[in-house]
């Protein structure tokens, strides 16, 4: 059984929705024989690849709010990454992820992709890192076992792996993802949001019983998407 993920690093939702994943996953019986293959999805691929927006600012801009409502919309997705046992900081810096997105796609050559993307999203959301730049982007694919050479000739190398990056995307847009995270289990059971780690399992035990499978996001399942990330109700 293949799981495929799209996801985003600068997703809060994506961060939030693997550790439920992770966690339906391990109560799966059949986990052994689960391959995961982690996907690119840029939410916002027009934005600048270095830049010092803090996100509370890009946040109130994007819903139209104040500052300190963006903090309190923050302050609930906190939370709930609280519940599953995740760092949140909102003090991050807003930025372009395609180079994040290449270096993923390198680390699945090495073995090393899913590592790498807890790598990011603890770097992003939990050390409030800037992954603009690109010593800390190189220092975080090396740390998390990218081997050096690999990383400096795709940060190098503009084209590196971003053929693969837009082949996902496309595929996205086929699948009919119009926001992330987004799971599809064997190319025809696809569930959105991330659910909470009952539905995952729940999902796998269908799927490997060759059930159709198609759960859309609600809820607490909550996805980002062009228009922005939901935001659970106080």
């Amino acid at each position: 059984m293949r799981v495929e993920i799209w996801s985003d690093i600068a997703c809060p939702w994506c961060y939030i929705g693997k550790a439920r994943f992770e966690a339906g996953l391990a109560g799966f019986a059949h986990r052994d024989g689960v391959e995961v293959v982690h996907r690119s999805f840029e939410l916002d691929p027009k934005a600048p690849a270095a830049t010092d927006i803090p996100v509370l600012d890009m946040l109130a801009t994007k819903y139209g709010v104040s500052r300190e409502q963006a903090e309190a919309m923050e302050a609930r997705v906190a939370d709930a990454a609280a519940g599953e046992g995740l760092d949140y900081r909102s003090d991050r810096i807003h930025g372009n992820t395609f180079d994040l997105h290449r270096l993923l796609h390198a680390a699945r050559a090495h073995g090393v992709q899913d590592a790498l993307l807890d790598a990011f999203y603890r770097a992003n959301f939990a050390e409030a890192r800037t992954l603009g730049d690109p010593a800390v982007l190189r220092a975080t694919a090396v740390g998390a076992g990218l081997p050096a050479e690999e990383a400096d000739r795709v940060l190098a190398d503009p084209g590196a792996y971003a053929q693969e990056v837009r082949a996902d995307e496309r595929e996205a847009a086929e699948l009919g993802a119009t926001g992330v995270p987004f799971f599809v289990i064997d190319r025809r059971y696809g569930i959105s949001g991330g659910q909470p780690a009952e539905v995952f399992r729940q999902a796998l035990e269908r799927a490997h019983a060759d059930g159709v499978v198609r759960i859309p996001a609600d809820g607490e399942a909550a996805v980002c998407g062009d228009d922005g990330c939901a935001v659970p109700g106080k």
